[in-house]
Order: C-alpha cells, then sequence, then structure tokens
C-alpha cells in the first residue's frame, strides 16, 4: 500500500506556514505587519515562520521605504504556488481515504 502521507511537504505542515502560503495564494503582495495581524502571531514567530520559506525559495520579500519608514511585503514564488498546491491535493487524497 501506498504511503498515503508521502505527498505532503513538510514546509507546509506548520499552521503559521500554512497561514502565509494561504494568504499569499490569493494576495499578490502581502506587508509582513498585515500577516502578523491576520494570522494572529508575533514578530518573532512570523519572522522565523518566513525566513524558512524563504530559504526553500517558497516565498520572496521586497524591501522598501514608504515615506521614512521601512515596508517589508511577502510573495509566493511560482515554485512555492505549485508546491503548495500539490501539498492540498496531497491533504484531499488523504482526506477522501479515510
Amino acid at each position: 500500500m501506498k504511503n498515503i502521507l508521502a505527498n505532503l511537504n513538510k514546509a507546509f505542515e506548520n499552521r503559521i506556514r500554512l497561514g502565509i502560503m494561504s494568504v499569499l495564494m490569493v494576495n499578490d503582495w502581502m506587508e509582513f505587519n498585515s500577516l502578523k495581524e491576520l494570522l494572529e502571531t508575533t514578530d518573532g514567530n512570523l519572522a522565523s515562520h518566513l525566513k524558512a520559506l524563504e530559504e526553500k525559495a517558497y516565498i520572496k520579500m521586497k524591501k522598501q521605504f514608504v515615506g521614512r519608514k521601512p515596508n517589508t511585503s511577502y510573495q509566493a514564488t511560482e515554485a512555492g504556488k505549485t508546491l503548495f498546491r500539490l501539498h492540498l491535493d496531497a491533504l484531499e487524497d488523504l482526506i477522501k481515504k479515510q
């Protein structure tokens, strides 16, 4: 019997990372503070999960200044979107097999 968990992507198993990717799938760019508020998490927690996704090239970061304030935004990469869709498909398959 095929391992039904084999197609799940460990990078998306955490609820914060799942939330980040879900938000970035439907928004072109999302600012750090907006993500933090939406996901109801702390700066440090969000930053560590964003860094993990960025290191895998699932998301990319853009830093700019708005007025005199720094602004950091994130976007899902095409590879990240593809792999996240595959992860969601694997979750759906898992649910259907139960």
